[in-house]
């Protein structure tokens, strides 16, 4: 399928970003089947109405409850990052619009997802299903405690700020896999880490980018 002008230029865009940061990233470029699958994505039918003429800005934007869809280049290298298999299964904490999921769910067999805010969860669920990712369940819940009914996974995404790694997400990552989070204060001193885990358990952790995410939120903060 050939990208709408719209999503050629934001793919443009994001590979001149990935290589302009490759001294924090260590990567020059992203895998083509990353991107093929982020080009069959449309951003703009995951934002709300008025911000349809923005969808393909490279930026993030707000869905509401105090929350945001993550700018294209952060979703295409965290999806990367990832490193997701076709047999994989992924959990997402911070469903959000649904649109990291869907993104996630060109290229994995499943991918569960929990969102917070039960509106926000209600209605990716919803649209989810309306677009076709048959692949994704979503479930209200607190990202802290993650979903333990469907661990081990072969990757777990974050798309909120912690202020350190849930404990909870170690366990429930499977030996060869990979858990993205980005770790730091609100709103500032954040950085994405990339943390594997090898098949005796042992842990590696590296710091791939400075970010600035919406906190994650739930039960752990009261």
């Amino acid at each position: 399928m050939t990208p709408s002008p719209e999503m050629q230029a934001l793919l443009d865009e994001i590979r001149a970003e990935v290589r302009a940061t490759r001294q924090y990233t260590g990567r020059a470029a992203l895998s083509a089947r990353v991107l093929d699958a982020f080009a069959e994505v449309p951003r703009h039918a995951f934002l709300p109405d008025a911000l349809r003429l923005a969808a393909y800005a490279n930026r993030p934007l707000p869905i509401g409850h105090q929350q945001t869809i993550s700018q294209p280049y952060i979703v295409a290298l965290m999806t990367d990052l990832l490193d997701p298999e076709a047999d994989g299964r992924v959990l997402e904490i911070g469903t959000g619009s649904g649109y990291q999921a869907a993104v996630l769910s060109k290229l994995v067999k499943q991918v569960y997802t929990l969102e917070v805010v039960a509106a926000l969860a209600e209605q990716a669920s919803e649209r989810l299903r309306r677009l076709g990712y048959g692949n994704v369940e979503v479930r209200q819940g607190d990202g802290h405690a993650g979903w333990p009914e469907h661990a081990p996974y072969d990757g777990i995404i974050v798309t909120a700020a912690a202020p350190e790694v849930p404990p909870v997400l170690i366990e429930q990552l499977k030996p060869g896999g990979r858990l993205l989070i980005p770790v730091g204060n609100r709103y500032s001193g954040q950085e994405l880490l990339l943390i594997e885990k090898d098949r005796h358990g042992r842990l590696r952790q590296e710091s791939v980018l400075p970010v600035i995410f919406v906190p994650l939120t739930g039960a752990a903060e009261t």
